[in-house]
Protein backbone atom coordinates (compact mmCIF):
# COMPACT_ATOMS: atom_id res chain seq x y z
CA UNK A 1 0.00 0.00 0.00
CA UNK A 2 2.89 2.17 0.47
CA UNK A 3 4.30 1.95 -2.37
CA UNK A 4 0.66 2.69 -3.85
CA UNK A 5 0.52 6.08 -2.41
CA UNK A 6 4.30 7.15 -3.07
CA UNK A 7 3.46 6.44 -6.95
CA UNK A 8 -0.13 8.15 -7.24
CA UNK A 9 0.41 11.82 -7.15
CA UNK A 10 -1.50 12.68 -10.08
CA UNK A 11 -3.94 9.68 -8.96
CA UNK A 12 -6.61 12.28 -8.24
CA UNK A 13 -6.12 14.57 -11.23
CA UNK A 14 -6.16 11.60 -13.53
CA UNK A 15 -9.32 10.01 -12.17
CA UNK A 16 -11.06 13.86 -12.25
CA UNK A 17 -9.81 14.00 -15.96
CA UNK A 18 -11.32 10.89 -17.42
CA UNK A 19 -14.70 11.65 -15.37
CA UNK A 20 -15.43 15.10 -16.83
CA UNK A 21 -14.02 13.95 -20.07
CA UNK A 22 -17.00 11.13 -20.40
CA UNK A 23 -19.97 13.06 -18.76
CA UNK A 24 -19.86 11.72 -15.73
CA UNK A 25 -20.90 12.82 -12.30
CA UNK A 26 -19.61 11.86 -9.07
CA UNK A 27 -23.01 9.94 -8.21
CA UNK A 28 -22.79 8.03 -11.81
CA UNK A 29 -19.19 7.12 -11.19
CA UNK A 30 -20.12 5.35 -7.90
CA UNK A 31 -22.94 3.86 -9.16
CA UNK A 32 -21.03 2.60 -12.26
CA UNK A 33 -18.20 1.27 -9.61
CA UNK A 34 -21.03 -0.48 -7.56
CA UNK A 35 -22.12 -2.25 -10.84
CA UNK A 36 -18.34 -3.40 -11.25
CA UNK A 37 -17.87 -4.38 -7.45
CA UNK A 38 -20.37 -3.42 -4.72
CA UNK A 39 -17.68 -4.51 -2.23
CA UNK A 40 -14.77 -1.88 -3.54
CA UNK A 41 -17.08 0.40 -4.87
CA UNK A 42 -15.99 4.23 -3.07
CA UNK A 43 -18.96 6.46 -2.04
CA UNK A 44 -19.37 9.75 -3.63
CA UNK A 45 -17.71 11.31 -0.98
CA UNK A 46 -14.65 9.06 -0.95
CA UNK A 47 -14.50 9.76 -4.71
CA UNK A 48 -14.21 13.57 -4.05
CA UNK A 49 -11.68 13.47 -1.65
CA UNK A 50 -9.49 11.13 -3.99
CA UNK A 51 -9.96 13.29 -7.07
CA UNK A 52 -8.75 16.34 -4.48
CA UNK A 53 -5.81 13.94 -3.54
CA UNK A 54 -6.89 13.72 0.30
CA UNK A 55 -7.48 9.85 0.03
CA UNK A 56 -5.27 7.41 -1.80
CA UNK A 57 -7.66 4.26 -2.83
CA UNK A 58 -6.75 0.61 -1.94
CA UNK A 59 -5.61 -0.99 -5.00
CA UNK A 60 -8.64 -3.32 -4.79
CA UNK A 61 -10.67 -0.06 -5.51
CA UNK A 62 -8.10 1.32 -7.79
CA UNK A 63 -8.84 -1.73 -10.21
CA UNK A 64 -12.44 -0.82 -9.98
CA UNK A 65 -11.81 2.43 -10.97
CA UNK A 66 -9.44 1.82 -13.79
CA UNK A 67 -12.14 -1.33 -15.41
CA UNK A 68 -14.96 1.50 -15.28
CA UNK A 69 -12.63 3.57 -17.90
CA UNK A 70 -10.74 0.40 -19.51
CA UNK A 71 -7.67 1.28 -17.98
CA UNK A 72 -4.99 -0.59 -16.79
CA UNK A 73 -4.93 0.63 -13.13
CA UNK A 74 -1.10 1.26 -13.95
CA UNK A 75 -2.03 4.01 -16.08
CA UNK A 76 -2.88 6.35 -12.94
CA UNK A 77 0.01 6.30 -11.50
CA UNK A 78 3.12 8.46 -11.99
CA UNK A 79 4.91 6.78 -14.51
CA UNK A 80 3.16 8.66 -17.08
CA UNK A 81 2.42 12.06 -15.86
CA UNK A 82 -0.18 12.88 -18.99
CA UNK A 83 -2.89 13.95 -17.21
CA UNK A 84 -4.73 15.23 -20.89
CA UNK A 85 -4.89 18.54 -22.32
CA UNK A 86 -7.41 21.22 -21.10
CA UNK A 87 -11.15 20.35 -21.18
CA UNK A 88 -11.94 22.09 -24.20
CA UNK A 89 -14.37 25.32 -22.95
CA UNK A 90 -18.16 25.30 -23.63
CA UNK A 91 -19.93 28.37 -24.77
CA UNK A 92 -18.56 31.63 -24.46
CA UNK A 93 -15.08 31.32 -22.35
CA UNK A 94 -11.59 32.14 -23.45
CA UNK A 95 -9.97 30.12 -25.62
CA UNK A 96 -7.53 27.77 -23.81
CA UNK A 97 -3.36 28.67 -25.01
CA UNK A 98 -0.97 26.11 -25.35
CA UNK A 99 0.66 27.94 -22.24
CA UNK A 100 -2.22 26.94 -20.29
CA UNK A 101 -1.88 24.00 -17.85
CA UNK A 102 -3.90 21.71 -15.68
CA UNK A 103 -2.82 22.95 -11.92
CA UNK A 104 -1.47 19.19 -10.95
CA UNK A 105 -1.62 17.61 -8.87
CA UNK A 106 -4.86 19.30 -6.86
CA UNK A 107 -3.53 18.88 -3.98
CA UNK A 108 -0.73 21.08 -4.28
CA UNK A 109 -2.94 23.42 -5.56
CA UNK A 110 -5.37 23.74 -3.08
CA UNK A 111 -6.44 27.13 -1.41
CA UNK A 112 -4.57 26.64 1.73
CA UNK A 113 -1.38 26.30 -0.06
CA UNK A 114 -1.84 28.67 -2.60
CA UNK A 115 -2.97 31.60 -0.10
CA UNK A 116 0.38 30.70 2.03
CA UNK A 117 2.68 30.51 -1.60
CA UNK A 118 1.05 33.97 -3.12
CA UNK A 119 2.57 36.35 -0.73
CA UNK A 120 6.21 34.42 -1.23
CA UNK A 121 5.68 35.02 -4.91
CA UNK A 122 4.89 38.17 -5.52
CA UNK A 123 7.89 39.12 -2.88
CA UNK A 124 10.28 36.91 -4.87
CA UNK A 125 8.95 38.47 -8.46
CA UNK A 126 8.54 41.94 -7.34
CA UNK A 127 4.87 41.84 -7.93
CA UNK A 128 2.72 44.50 -5.95
CA UNK A 129 -0.35 43.69 -4.63
CA UNK A 130 -2.38 46.44 -7.16
CA UNK A 131 -0.66 44.77 -9.66
CA UNK A 132 -1.70 41.28 -9.09
CA UNK A 133 -5.21 42.35 -8.37
CA UNK A 134 -5.49 43.91 -11.77
CA UNK A 135 -4.25 41.12 -13.46
CA UNK A 136 -6.75 38.97 -11.55
CA UNK A 137 -9.43 41.10 -12.70
CA UNK A 138 -8.26 40.97 -16.01
CA UNK A 139 -8.32 37.47 -16.13
CA UNK A 140 -11.82 37.80 -15.06
CA UNK A 141 -13.09 39.68 -17.74
CA UNK A 142 -11.29 38.07 -20.58
CA UNK A 143 -13.25 34.35 -18.90
CA UNK A 144 -16.41 36.50 -19.73
CA UNK A 145 -15.16 38.08 -22.61
CA UNK A 146 -16.33 41.37 -21.87
CA UNK A 147 -20.03 40.33 -21.41
CA UNK A 148 -21.39 41.82 -18.66
CA UNK A 149 -24.86 42.37 -18.92
CA UNK A 150 -25.77 43.94 -15.50
CA UNK A 151 -23.23 47.18 -15.83
CA UNK A 152 -24.95 47.19 -19.62
CA UNK A 153 -28.16 47.13 -18.37
CA UNK A 154 -27.27 49.89 -15.44
CA UNK A 155 -25.57 52.06 -18.81
CA UNK A 156 -28.29 52.06 -20.49
CA UNK A 157 -30.91 52.88 -17.82
CA UNK A 158 -29.06 56.37 -17.49
CA UNK A 159 -28.38 56.93 -20.94
CA UNK A 160 -31.00 55.54 -22.90
CA UNK A 161 -29.13 54.18 -25.24
CA UNK A 162 -28.36 57.71 -27.20
CA UNK A 163 -25.59 58.30 -28.73
CA UNK A 164 -23.36 60.13 -29.78
CA UNK A 165 -23.64 62.19 -26.61
CA UNK A 166 -22.62 65.97 -26.06
CA UNK A 167 -20.82 67.09 -23.07
CA UNK A 168 -23.24 68.47 -21.78
CA UNK A 169 -25.47 65.89 -22.19
CA UNK A 170 -23.30 63.85 -19.59
CA UNK A 171 -23.31 66.85 -17.78
CA UNK A 172 -26.64 66.95 -17.27
CA UNK A 173 -26.67 62.82 -16.32
CA UNK A 174 -24.63 63.76 -13.78
CA UNK A 175 -26.55 66.59 -12.26
CA UNK A 176 -29.95 64.43 -12.38
CA UNK A 177 -27.71 61.90 -9.71
CA UNK A 178 -26.79 65.09 -7.31
CA UNK A 179 -23.09 65.13 -8.77
CA UNK A 180 -21.45 68.05 -8.57
CA UNK A 181 -18.18 68.85 -11.04
CA UNK A 182 -15.53 70.88 -9.48
CA UNK A 183 -12.49 71.93 -11.43
CA UNK A 184 -8.63 72.03 -10.38
CA UNK A 185 -5.28 73.87 -11.74
CA UNK A 186 -1.91 71.47 -11.94
CA UNK A 187 0.56 73.05 -13.54
CA UNK A 188 3.19 71.00 -11.98
CA UNK A 189 5.92 70.05 -14.25
CA UNK A 190 5.58 66.61 -12.74
CA UNK A 191 6.28 63.30 -14.88
CA UNK A 192 3.28 62.08 -17.05
CA UNK A 193 2.54 59.31 -14.93
CA UNK A 194 1.29 61.17 -11.87
CA UNK A 195 -1.17 63.47 -13.65
CA UNK A 196 -4.52 63.02 -12.09
CA UNK A 197 -7.30 63.68 -14.51
CA UNK A 198 -9.81 63.75 -12.00
CA UNK A 199 -10.63 61.84 -8.72
CA UNK A 200 -14.11 61.25 -6.19
CA UNK A 201 -14.62 63.16 -3.51
CA UNK A 202 -17.67 61.10 -1.25
CA UNK A 203 -20.56 61.59 -1.62
CA UNK A 204 -21.12 63.60 -4.48
CA UNK A 205 -18.09 65.67 -5.88
CA UNK A 206 -15.94 64.75 -9.12
CA UNK A 207 -12.73 66.60 -9.00
CA UNK A 208 -11.54 67.17 -12.62
CA UNK A 209 -8.26 68.22 -14.01
CA UNK A 210 -9.48 71.53 -16.01
CA UNK A 211 -6.56 70.56 -18.88
CA UNK A 212 -9.71 67.85 -20.01
CA UNK A 213 -11.89 71.27 -21.17
CA UNK A 214 -9.75 71.00 -24.25
CA UNK A 215 -10.76 67.28 -24.78
CA UNK A 216 -14.24 66.82 -24.79
CA UNK A 217 -13.54 63.42 -25.77
CA UNK A 218 -11.67 62.35 -22.47
CA UNK A 219 -13.72 64.80 -20.48
CA UNK A 220 -16.78 62.81 -21.32
CA UNK A 221 -15.13 59.78 -20.19
CA UNK A 222 -14.10 60.75 -17.18
CA UNK A 223 -17.26 62.41 -16.49
CA UNK A 224 -18.74 58.69 -17.59
CA UNK A 225 -16.56 56.58 -15.52
CA UNK A 226 -17.68 58.38 -11.74
CA UNK A 227 -21.06 58.30 -12.89
CA UNK A 228 -20.81 54.87 -12.94
CA UNK A 229 -19.02 54.79 -9.72
CA UNK A 230 -22.02 56.76 -8.60
CA UNK A 231 -25.04 54.31 -9.67
CA UNK A 232 -22.31 50.67 -9.01
CA UNK A 233 -21.14 51.91 -5.61
CA UNK A 234 -23.58 54.53 -4.02
CA UNK A 235 -20.70 57.08 -4.52
CA UNK A 236 -19.13 55.90 -1.44
CA UNK A 237 -15.81 57.21 -2.65
CA UNK A 238 -13.81 54.00 -2.65
CA UNK A 239 -12.87 54.24 -6.10
CA UNK A 240 -9.11 54.78 -7.85
CA UNK A 241 -8.13 58.59 -8.62
CA UNK A 242 -8.39 58.55 -12.99
CA UNK A 243 -4.60 59.38 -14.37
CA UNK A 244 -3.25 60.13 -17.75
CA UNK A 245 -0.83 57.41 -18.14
CA UNK A 246 -2.37 54.19 -16.30
CA UNK A 247 -1.23 52.38 -12.92
CA UNK A 248 0.93 49.90 -15.22
CA UNK A 249 3.54 52.93 -15.24
CA UNK A 250 2.47 54.49 -11.53
CA UNK A 251 3.62 51.84 -9.60
CA UNK A 252 6.75 50.18 -11.84
CA UNK A 253 9.60 49.64 -9.55
CA UNK A 254 7.72 49.76 -6.74
CA UNK A 255 8.77 47.79 -3.29
CA UNK A 256 6.04 44.66 -3.62
CA UNK A 257 4.45 44.43 -0.55
CA UNK A 258 4.88 41.11 1.51
CA UNK A 259 0.93 40.52 1.06
CA UNK A 260 -1.92 41.75 -1.46
CA UNK A 261 -4.43 43.59 0.55
CA UNK A 262 -8.05 43.08 0.31
CA UNK A 263 -7.99 47.21 -0.88
CA UNK A 264 -5.90 46.20 -3.55
CA UNK A 265 -8.76 43.71 -5.11
CA UNK A 266 -11.12 46.47 -4.20
CA UNK A 267 -10.36 49.04 -5.99
CA UNK A 268 -9.37 46.82 -9.01
CA UNK A 269 -12.37 45.54 -9.31
CA UNK A 270 -14.03 49.17 -8.87
CA UNK A 271 -11.88 50.38 -11.77
CA UNK A 272 -12.63 47.34 -14.30
CA UNK A 273 -16.62 48.15 -13.31
CA UNK A 274 -16.40 51.65 -13.43
CA UNK A 275 -14.30 51.56 -16.64
CA UNK A 276 -16.72 49.09 -18.07
CA UNK A 277 -19.71 52.15 -17.17
CA UNK A 278 -17.96 54.43 -18.77
CA UNK A 279 -17.31 52.61 -22.41
CA UNK A 280 -21.27 51.07 -22.07
CA UNK A 281 -22.71 54.61 -21.64
CA UNK A 282 -20.78 56.34 -24.62
CA UNK A 283 -21.18 53.72 -26.74
CA UNK A 284 -24.34 51.41 -25.74
CA UNK A 285 -24.38 48.24 -27.26
CA UNK A 286 -27.15 47.88 -30.17
CA UNK A 287 -26.56 51.65 -31.72
CA UNK A 288 -22.47 50.80 -31.15
CA UNK A 289 -22.58 47.72 -32.44
CA UNK A 290 -24.78 49.27 -35.91
CA UNK A 291 -22.18 51.63 -35.76
CA UNK A 292 -19.35 49.53 -36.32
CA UNK A 293 -21.45 47.91 -39.11
CA UNK A 294 -21.67 51.67 -40.81
CA UNK A 295 -17.99 52.21 -40.70
CA UNK A 296 -17.03 48.83 -41.14
CA UNK A 297 -14.84 49.23 -37.89
CA UNK A 298 -12.95 52.20 -38.77
CA UNK A 299 -10.82 53.40 -35.74
CA UNK A 300 -11.32 56.89 -37.41
CA UNK A 301 -15.39 56.84 -37.04
CA UNK A 302 -14.41 57.74 -33.42
CA UNK A 303 -14.10 61.30 -34.14
CA UNK A 304 -18.15 61.06 -35.03
CA UNK A 305 -18.99 59.66 -31.96
CA UNK A 306 -16.84 62.29 -29.73
CA UNK A 307 -14.66 59.17 -28.12
CA UNK A 308 -11.18 58.69 -27.55
CA UNK A 309 -9.70 55.40 -29.99
CA UNK A 310 -8.71 53.47 -27.01
CA UNK A 311 -12.47 53.73 -26.29
CA UNK A 312 -13.65 52.55 -29.56
CA UNK A 313 -11.06 49.74 -29.75
CA UNK A 314 -11.91 48.03 -26.00
CA UNK A 315 -15.58 49.19 -26.96
CA UNK A 316 -15.51 46.92 -29.83
CA UNK A 317 -14.15 44.13 -28.02
CA UNK A 318 -17.37 43.67 -25.63
CA UNK A 319 -20.15 44.18 -28.30
CA UNK A 320 -18.85 42.32 -31.14
CA UNK A 321 -20.55 39.40 -32.07
CA UNK A 322 -17.25 37.88 -32.94
CA UNK A 323 -15.79 37.20 -30.05
CA UNK A 324 -11.94 36.44 -30.76
CA UNK A 325 -10.76 39.95 -29.83
CA UNK A 326 -7.46 41.37 -28.38
CA UNK A 327 -6.62 44.61 -27.42
CA UNK A 328 -3.02 46.65 -25.87
CA UNK A 329 -2.45 49.82 -24.71
CA UNK A 330 0.99 49.84 -24.36
CA UNK A 331 3.89 52.28 -23.17
CA UNK A 332 7.21 52.93 -23.51
CA UNK A 333 9.60 50.87 -23.34
CA UNK A 334 6.91 48.06 -22.60
CA UNK A 335 4.73 48.24 -20.15
CA UNK A 336 1.09 47.22 -20.84
CA UNK A 337 -1.72 50.03 -19.32
CA UNK A 338 -4.00 47.64 -20.55
CA UNK A 339 -4.65 44.33 -22.21
CA UNK A 340 -7.27 42.25 -22.80
CA UNK A 341 -6.95 38.52 -24.92
CA UNK A 342 -10.41 37.31 -25.62
CA UNK A 343 -8.92 35.38 -27.93
CA UNK A 344 -5.72 33.82 -25.98
CA UNK A 345 -2.83 35.19 -27.80
CA UNK A 346 -0.28 35.22 -25.32
CA UNK A 347 1.59 38.21 -24.22
CA UNK A 348 4.25 39.99 -26.35
CA UNK A 349 5.58 41.71 -22.91
CA UNK A 350 4.72 41.72 -19.25
CA UNK A 351 2.15 44.91 -17.51
CA UNK A 352 4.15 43.75 -14.20
CA UNK A 353 8.15 43.79 -15.56
CA UNK A 354 10.12 44.07 -19.00
CA UNK A 355 11.58 41.04 -20.46
CA UNK A 356 14.79 40.64 -21.56
CA UNK A 357 13.51 39.29 -24.82
CA UNK A 358 10.91 40.83 -26.62
CA UNK A 359 9.26 39.90 -29.75
CA UNK A 360 10.07 42.87 -32.15
CA UNK A 361 7.67 42.09 -34.81
CA UNK A 362 4.80 42.80 -33.02
CA UNK A 363 3.34 46.23 -34.69
CA UNK A 364 2.77 47.45 -31.16
CA UNK A 365 6.47 47.27 -30.71
CA UNK A 366 7.14 48.58 -33.96
CA UNK A 367 5.60 51.51 -33.48
CA UNK A 368 6.71 52.16 -29.63
CA UNK A 369 10.09 51.85 -31.29
CA UNK A 370 9.37 54.36 -33.84
CA UNK A 371 9.32 56.76 -31.24
CA UNK A 372 12.98 58.70 -30.48
CA UNK A 373 13.38 58.71 -27.05
CA UNK A 374 13.58 63.00 -27.23
CA UNK A 375 11.31 63.43 -30.22
CA UNK A 376 9.58 66.77 -30.29
CA UNK A 377 6.23 67.97 -31.02
CA UNK A 378 6.55 68.26 -34.56
CA UNK A 379 8.17 64.90 -34.82
CA UNK A 380 5.48 63.46 -32.49
CA UNK A 381 2.28 65.01 -34.69
CA UNK A 382 3.96 63.23 -37.84
CA UNK A 383 4.24 60.25 -36.69
CA UNK A 384 0.84 60.42 -35.40
CA UNK A 385 -0.69 61.62 -38.55
CA UNK A 386 1.01 58.46 -40.42
CA UNK A 387 -1.79 55.86 -41.16
CA UNK A 388 -2.39 53.05 -38.25
CA UNK A 389 -0.56 50.05 -39.09
CA UNK A 390 -2.74 47.16 -40.01
CA UNK A 391 -0.72 43.52 -39.95
CA UNK A 392 -1.54 39.43 -40.58
CA UNK A 393 0.66 37.92 -38.35
CA UNK A 394 1.29 34.11 -37.95
CA UNK A 395 2.25 33.08 -34.35
CA UNK A 396 3.57 29.68 -33.44
CA UNK A 397 1.27 28.41 -30.71
CA UNK A 398 3.43 24.98 -29.27
CA UNK A 399 3.40 23.26 -32.58
CA UNK A 400 0.37 24.85 -34.28
CA UNK A 401 0.78 27.97 -36.25
CA UNK A 402 -2.10 30.54 -35.66
CA UNK A 403 -3.24 33.93 -37.37
CA UNK A 404 -3.97 36.86 -36.20
CA UNK A 405 -4.85 40.53 -37.63
CA UNK A 406 -4.02 43.59 -35.52
CA UNK A 407 -4.87 47.64 -36.27
CA UNK A 408 -2.91 49.23 -34.18
CA UNK A 409 -2.01 53.46 -33.80
CA UNK A 410 0.26 55.68 -32.08
CA UNK A 411 -1.24 58.37 -30.17
CA UNK A 412 -0.87 60.53 -26.93
CA UNK A 413 -2.27 60.66 -23.39
CA UNK A 414 -3.82 63.29 -21.43
CA UNK A 415 -0.37 64.16 -20.52
CA UNK A 416 0.61 64.23 -24.01
CA UNK A 417 2.24 60.58 -23.26
CA UNK A 418 3.33 58.91 -26.36
CA UNK A 419 2.03 55.16 -26.54
CA UNK A 420 0.32 52.59 -28.86
CA UNK A 421 -3.10 51.13 -29.12
CA UNK A 422 -3.86 47.94 -30.64
CA UNK A 423 -7.12 45.88 -31.61
CA UNK A 424 -6.91 42.93 -33.30
CA UNK A 425 -8.95 39.31 -33.71
CA UNK A 426 -7.93 35.25 -34.30
CA UNK A 427 -8.08 34.93 -37.54
CA UNK A 428 -8.56 30.58 -37.26
CA UNK A 429 -12.39 31.03 -35.89
CA UNK A 430 -13.48 33.12 -38.85
CA UNK A 431 -11.85 30.95 -41.30
CA UNK A 432 -13.21 27.97 -40.09
CA UNK A 433 -16.78 29.72 -39.80
CA UNK A 434 -17.02 29.98 -43.36
CA UNK A 435 -15.78 26.77 -44.52
CA UNK A 436 -12.12 27.51 -44.88
CA UNK A 437 -9.55 24.99 -44.51
CA UNK A 438 -8.00 27.15 -41.55
CA UNK A 439 -4.85 24.92 -40.90
CA UNK A 440 -3.96 24.71 -44.90
CA UNK A 441 -4.12 28.54 -45.38
CA UNK A 442 -2.11 29.30 -41.79
CA UNK A 443 0.33 26.66 -43.22
CA UNK A 444 0.20 28.33 -46.72
CA UNK A 445 1.38 31.76 -44.99
CA UNK A 446 3.46 30.28 -42.21
CA UNK A 447 5.00 28.70 -45.37
CA UNK A 448 5.43 31.83 -47.12
CA UNK A 449 7.12 34.18 -44.90
CA UNK A 450 9.79 31.51 -43.89
CA UNK A 451 10.83 31.71 -47.70
CA UNK A 452 10.72 35.56 -46.81
CA UNK A 453 13.35 35.20 -43.86
CA UNK A 454 10.01 35.80 -41.44
CA UNK A 455 8.28 37.97 -43.87
CA UNK A 456 6.18 36.90 -46.95
CA UNK A 457 3.23 37.57 -49.59
CA UNK A 458 -0.09 36.22 -48.61
CA UNK A 459 -0.82 33.38 -51.06
CA UNK A 460 -3.36 34.33 -53.12
CA UNK A 461 -6.07 31.37 -52.20
CA UNK A 462 -5.55 32.58 -48.74
CA UNK A 463 -6.09 36.55 -49.60
CA UNK A 464 -9.32 35.42 -51.65
CA UNK A 465 -10.54 33.70 -48.06
CA UNK A 466 -8.96 36.69 -45.74
CA UNK A 467 -10.87 38.95 -47.57
CA UNK A 468 -14.25 36.82 -47.50
CA UNK A 469 -13.71 37.05 -43.64
CA UNK A 470 -13.06 40.78 -43.89
CA UNK A 471 -16.61 40.99 -45.84
CA UNK A 472 -18.35 39.09 -43.58
CA UNK A 473 -16.83 40.50 -40.36
CA UNK A 474 -17.23 43.67 -41.79
CA UNK A 475 -13.81 45.08 -40.57
CA UNK A 476 -12.45 46.87 -43.62
CA UNK A 477 -8.85 46.67 -41.74
CA UNK A 478 -8.42 43.27 -42.34
CA UNK A 479 -8.50 43.83 -46.02
CA UNK A 480 -6.25 46.82 -45.69
CA UNK A 481 -3.50 44.51 -43.78
CA UNK A 482 -3.37 42.26 -46.96
CA UNK A 483 -1.45 44.78 -48.48
CA UNK A 484 1.20 44.43 -46.72
CA UNK A 485 3.12 41.30 -46.12
CA UNK A 486 2.46 39.07 -43.38
CA UNK A 487 4.95 38.62 -40.94
CA UNK A 488 6.05 36.00 -38.13
CA UNK A 489 5.65 37.03 -34.78
CA UNK A 490 6.54 35.16 -31.33
CA UNK A 491 5.73 35.42 -27.18
CA UNK A 492 9.65 35.14 -27.01
CA UNK A 493 12.40 35.98 -28.91
CA UNK A 494 14.55 33.40 -27.53
CA UNK A 495 12.43 31.14 -29.50
CA UNK A 496 12.17 32.94 -32.46
CA UNK A 497 11.16 30.32 -35.52
CA UNK A 498 12.40 32.44 -38.34
CA UNK A 499 15.39 30.87 -40.15
CA UNK A 500 16.91 33.80 -39.68
CA UNK A 501 16.46 34.71 -35.79
CA UNK A 502 16.05 38.43 -34.62
CA UNK A 503 16.83 39.01 -31.11
CA UNK A 504 14.72 41.02 -29.32
CA UNK A 505 16.64 42.64 -26.96
CA UNK A 506 18.86 44.55 -29.14
CA UNK A 507 16.29 45.31 -31.73
CA UNK A 508 13.68 46.33 -29.21
CA UNK A 509 16.01 47.98 -26.50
Amino acid sequence: MSGLIRQGHFLGSKLRTLRKRNGLTLDELSARCVEVSAEQAPSVSYLSMVETGKRMPSPEMLAVLAGVFGKDPGWFLDQNTDVGPPLAHRGKGRQPTASAMPLEPAFLFSRELLQNALPELLVQTGTSGPQFARLLVRVWQETHQNDFPDIEKAAEGVGRRRMPLSVEEVMEIARKLGLKVRWFEDERPAPARRLVRARFEAPDTILINRQLQARPDRLKYTLAFFIGHRILHAGDGVVPPHSAAGVAQEDAGAEAPAAMAPQDVLMAWRDFECSAFAGALLCPRVPFRQFLARERHRIAGCTRLGVTPAVMMRRMTAVSPYRHWHFFDGYPPGYLRAVYRGNGIPLPWGNMSLVPDPCPQWAVFRLLKAVPANAGAEALMALEAAAPTSQISVMRDGHEPRLYCCHSLLTRDAADTSHVISVGIDLAPALAAQGHDAERFISDIDASCQRGGGAGRVPDSAAAAIRNVAHVLNIEWIADALESPAGIICPRSRACPRQSPCTGASNCG
